[in-house]
């Protein structure tokens, strides 16, 4: 397992690093699952928690580890800045498995691959609420709303035929629609990735046995909660029932082509693809890097010069993303003082752009670089620990 594991890092990296630097494309590591994910679970809405909170759907995202999908709960969560919506991610068929696009934050609700999430989400765009300068308003038709608390709310009702309860789009059952003009051109706005709160809403939910899906076969006990990691109390609600039948392959192993590159789902939408996961446009996008297991070659001493060589490489890599992202938000601060025009403002965008998906490919070049190195270190002492611990003859 840990040479298969090698190998297909290493093959990611290489991928990555074939991108052009020039191609306004995200540049990321895909997940690609050889079954479908569970129809969407039937449950209702906690009440809004209070005012400037935007609803996020629940969705079904995997876990390599316990090759499993697991039910991340719908929950509400404050905006990061006014003015944006939330675009959920959605599964995608594309080039012979399913693919995750993640979710952002954006000035306008993007491609979510036609998915009826409910609660606003039906397929394309947002009814659930709109922004009036700096306050949002909810619609109260379609959004679990005290309004002797929340004033500004307004009802208007939503006629829609999508009563689909299917999670994936194209392949075999899934939804076959493609992205509009409109929805295209959303993909290209600024963006901003998943919260901290929203990923440490994924990773308990990960970590939760009762919510993945070959425990609770489609209806997770937590379905929703009234805020992000709120996995107790009496504002968690559990699914009414699943949203269809669940029938995942008894050999999952063969049907999942888990962990590789996904060459579609980091570019912008189009009619020709399935490339839906909006560009990166600013280096605090970018996901700090998370280090991997060191290789285990049986030597102790080996295996913790190994880790620290890790250690090292990755904190310093780290520490590489947070200077640029500081110094890209201070290069934001100064255009709002200057009231710069949209000229300027679009040739820093571009800088930033360009400055993000050079940095995150330098990084992956050097983390490539040390997987072979100690690789190629490590088929050298191999030979040699096995001569130590053969046992001799009489």
């Amino acid at each position: 397992m840990r040479i298969i594991s090698v190998i297909r890092t290493l093959l990611l990296a290489l991928f990555l690093l074939a991108v052009s630097a020039a191609s306004f494309a995200q540049i990321g590591i895909g997940i690609s699952v050889g079954f479908a994910p569970p129809p969407i679970p039937v449950y209702e809405q906690p009440i809004l928690p209070g005012d400037g909170y935007i609803w996020t759907p629940g969705y079904w995202a995997w876990d390599a580890n316990g090759d499993d999908y697991y039910w991340v709960p719908g929950t509400w969560v404050e905006s990061p800045e006014v003015g944006f919506l939330w675009t959920p991610g959605y599964w995608g068929w594309g080039d012979g498995g399913y693919f995750f696009h993640e979710g952002y934050w954006g000035p306008h609700v993007g491609w979510y691959g036609g998915i009826n999430y409910g609660f606003g989400y039906f397929g394309h765009g947002y009814e659930g609420g709109r922004w009036d300068r700096d306050h949002f308003y909810y619609n109260r038709s379609v959004n679990n709303v005290n309004v002797n608390e929340i004033h500004n709310v307004y009802n208007t009702r939503i006629e829609y035929n999508n009563s689909n309860r299917v999670s994936y789009n194209g392949g075999n059952g899934g939804i076959n629609e493609r992205p509009s003009v409109q929805e295209e051109a959303y993909s290209r706005d600024r963006h901003i990735a998943p919260v901290a709160t929203q990923n440490q809403h994924v990773q308990q939910a990960r970590g939760n046995r009762e919510l993945r899906a070959s425990v609770n076969q489609g209806k997770p006990p937590i379905a929703a909660t009234q805020r992000p990691g709120s996995f107790s109390g009496s504002n968690v609600v559990p699914a009414k029932e699943a949203g269809g039948r669940y029938q995942p392959p008894a050999n999952r192993n063969a049907n999942n082509n888990a962990a590789r590159a996904d060459k579609n789902a980091n570019r912008p939408p189009n009619a020709g693809n399935n490339a839906n996961r909006p560009p990166v446009t600013h280096a605090k996008e970018i996901t700090p890097y998370e280090m991997p297991a060191p290789p285990k070659t049986g030597n102790p001493k080996v295996d913790q010069k190994y880790q620290q060589q890790q250690q090292k490489l990755y904190s310093n890599q780290n520490q590489q993303l947070q200077k640029l992202q500081q110094k890209q938000e201070q290069d934001h601060q100064r255009l709002a003082q200057q009231n710069a025009n949209e000229a300027k403002k679009q040739q820093v965008e571009q800088q930033h752009q360009q400055q993000a998906q050079q940095l995150q490919q330098r990084h992956v070049q050097q983390q490539q670089q040390q997987q072979q190195k100690q690789q190629q270190q490590q088929q050298k002492q191999q030979p040699q620990h096995q001569s130590e611990s053969k046992p001799s003859h009489p």
